[in-house]
């Protein structure tokens, strides 16, 4: 079974403390080699998707920073991420990894809709938050994530929507993700490829549901070329 290697930690808690490129190409051989085995762990997550779901792509992101519009001009991040994208327009939502130590996650759903797919969502729920509710109920669900993630939301209501309507709680996000951390232990455990395709097996409900709603209007007629 596929495992986060710990020298792959050991290289972050590192990288943390001497955040400058000479440390990095002093190091560059055993950045590398945790690469790849960061690579066959994210390849092994793709194939137990693919069992029950499509993933039509797997991107890693780089260690690189973009710095140019940040006051923090430290050249790494810190932390390996991937993210699993599902194939075809009819599945909608992404899986999302986050590898560092002290503050690894798996996050599953969507991170700020683009405009269009933003007030979908929020005219579904103004119709009927029934099924939503359901969903972010469901014992399994709820004991994994909680709830969507509300750090991201407007103060009152979005534009021509009810600060008094039943569903605002839900309307004023701006965006609809759920995420569940590890510790380094779960991590580096060999049982961690199953927790987090659990965890990811969890979301297909929603997901079913997001991509029923994003594929439709509100009357229910597919937006999709038959």
């Amino acid at each position: 079974m596929s495992t986060i290697p710990k020298s792959a930690f050991e290289f972050l808690k590192d990288l943390k403390k001497n955040n400058h490129r000479d440390w990095m190409t002093e190091n560059k051989k055993q950045y590398q080699a945790n690469e790849k085995e960061l690579k066959v762990f994210y390849a092994a997550v793709a194939e137990r998707l693919n069992e029950k779901d499509e993933i039509e792509k797997t991107k890693v992101f780089r260690i690189n920073r973009d710095v140019r519009f940040s006051k923090d001009k430290t050249p790494y991040n810190v932390h390996r991420s991937v993210s699993f994208s599902r194939a075809g327009a009819h599945r909608r939502g992404g899986y999302y990894l986050r590898l560092e130590p002290g503050n690894s996650l798996m996050a599953g759903g969507f991170f700020s809709p683009e405009p269009a797919d933003l007030l979908r969502i929020r005219k579904e729920f103004e119709m009927d938050d029934q099924e939503i509710r359901e969903i972010l109920a469901d014992t399994d669900f709820k004991k994994a994530f909680g709830g969507f993630n509300t750090g991201n939301q407007v103060k009152t209501a979005p534009k021509g929507f009810s600060k008094d309507h039943p569903a605002i709680d839900l309307i004023k996000n701006k965006s609809f993700f759920v995420q569940h951390s590890f510790t380094d232990k779960e991590v580096l455990a060999s049982d961690f490829l199953d927790k987090v395709v659990y965890h990811y097996e969890l979301l297909r409900p929603y997901f079913d549901y997001m991509s029923d709603v994003l594929t439709t209007d509100l009357n229910g007629v597919s937006l999709l070329d038959d």
